[in-house]
């Protein structure tokens, strides 16, 4: 989702600076022209003596641009990926497992799968409900049916059990590596 708001934000500015830039190298509608000014001396004086409603309403159009630039500011230094799973040790312990060791872990056991030629993990959620992402890169002779059971079978079962977690919810995404194409002879 960040992603898309960072994109539309993008393209929402490059647009308000295309048109202030385009007004003010013509000195176009609403500058009536490059030598008069922006202002006319009766819209400052109405504007600036202005009781009621006009300043209040200004203020609190710029409180909500500043709280939600604050908002994006700190959603962009949100950490996606989880840090650390608790897992029960059994003897009423708790143990914490990197979340990158688990992610390195489904990878080296996906990525040896028959018809995977790459695989990259991340590890999402919170420590109380983890979830994998799962992006399988495939040859071009793999089945993709065949690859996603083994990733969904064997390794998600030894991934939970052996993270002592009783359900790991994973997104999988298949993409099949480009190869050249063979000549026939």
């Amino acid at each position: 989702m960040l992603r898309t708001v960072n994109r539309i934000l993008l393209a929402v500015a490059g647009a308000v600076l295309l048109a202030v830039g385009a007004v003010v190298l013509t000195g176009s509608w609403p500058l009536h022209g490059r030598h008069a000014p922006l202002l006319s001396e009766q819209t400052r004086g109405r504007y600036w003596r202005a009781d009621g409603w006009w300043w209040w309403a200004v203020a609190a159009g710029l409180a909500v641009v500043v709280l939600l630039a604050l908002w994006w500011l700190l959603s962009q230094f949100r950490r996606r990926r989880l840090q650390a799973v608790v897992v029960d040790t059994g003897d009423g312990e708790f143990a914490m497992l990197r979340g990158r060791a688990l992610e390195e872990a489904v990878a080296a056991e996906a990525g040896a799968l028959d018809g995977v030629a790459g695989c990259r993990v991340a590890l999402r959620g919170r420590r109380g409900s983890a979830a994998l992402r799962v992006a399988l890169e495939l040859e071009p002779h793999a089945v993709p049916a065949d690859a996603l059971a083994a990733v969904a079978g064997p390794v998600l079962t030894h991934a939970r059990t052996s993270a002592g977690l009783p359900e790991l919810p994973a997104e999988a995404r298949l993409k099949v590596t480009s190869h050249r194409a063979q000549r026939v002879t």
